[in-house]
């Protein structure tokens, strides 16, 4: 669980480190390999960030798993899209069910008022100013069922990272920088940095003597770094920034 989120995390962190937005992070388009890699597949939604006041599309995203900004109409949004649907695929992680399997976008939109509440007043008037959903309104619901009640058995570090994902104001949500941070991690970063102390140990008993290189040749055998610390990406999953 811990392997498979932080790595999906980092993969959204890369999305953005590029200046795009996957815009259809779920379960499908997560894949492990049989080496254990995960991948994030199917950039047909995806889009090269242009500035903070561009307009994009909002109808990307499957339904369970786009947030609320992109279910009311709002064409102006960036990487927390992406961040939200990281919390909605953590969430099924955990249960093995979709946090909210709306029927429509308005009952998605229902689900959600459920558990976190109303929309901010932004969405709220794109809501009120779209014509797809012109004369109704989003049912109020007859009792509020909040992450804590929806997930009583999850440890306090999961669902502070749930709700980090899951804030309805996207300007609320951890960025993804934030999110490889969260102490949820703090176990997973600790076993990765005794596994690299450990090979290190192994590598300067077993090292051969090496010969000469030229300026800037590199002897490792995986030439990626990690973009957030610099090492080897086969002993940092999550690291320490």
């Amino acid at each position: 669980m811990f392997w498979l989120m932080g790595e999906t995390g980092f993969l959204v962190f890369a999305c953005v480190s590029c200046q795009c937005i996957h815009r259809d992070v779920k379960p499908e388009n997560i894949l492990i390999t049989k080496h254990h890699v995960i991948k994030l597949c199917d950039f047909g939604f995806a889009r090269i960030l242009t500035g903070p006041c561009d307009y994009y599309t909002d109808y990307v995203a499957t339904r369970w798993y786009r947030a609320p900004e992109l279910l009311v109409g709002d064409t102006q949004y960036g990487p927390p899209v992406d961040v939200w649907a990281v919390g909605c695929v953590f969430a099924e992680l955990l249960s093995g069910l979709p946090l909210w399997p709306g029927k429509s976008d308005m009952d998605q939109l229902y689900l959600i008022r459920r558990t976190l509440g109303d929309l901010i007043p932004r969405h709220q008037q794109v809501f009120s100013n779209n014509q797809f959903f012109s004369g109704v309104s989003v049912p109020e619901p007859q009792e509020m069922e909040p992450l804590e009640q929806k997930y009583p058995n999850v440890s306090p570090q999961a669902l502070s990272l749930m709700k980090g994902c899951l804030k309805m104001d996207p300007s609320e949500r951890l960025s993804c920088e934030q999110l490889l941070r969260h102490p949820y991690f703090d176990s997973l970063r600790e076993k990765n940095q005794t596994t690299s102390r450990d090979q290190d140990r192994t590598n300067k008993r077993t090292r051969p003597q090496r010969k000469h290189l030229p300026p800037g040749v590199r002897t490792t055998a995986h030439p990626l770094l990690c973009i957030l610390c610099s090492s080897d990406p086969l002993l940092c999953i999550l690291c320490p920034i």
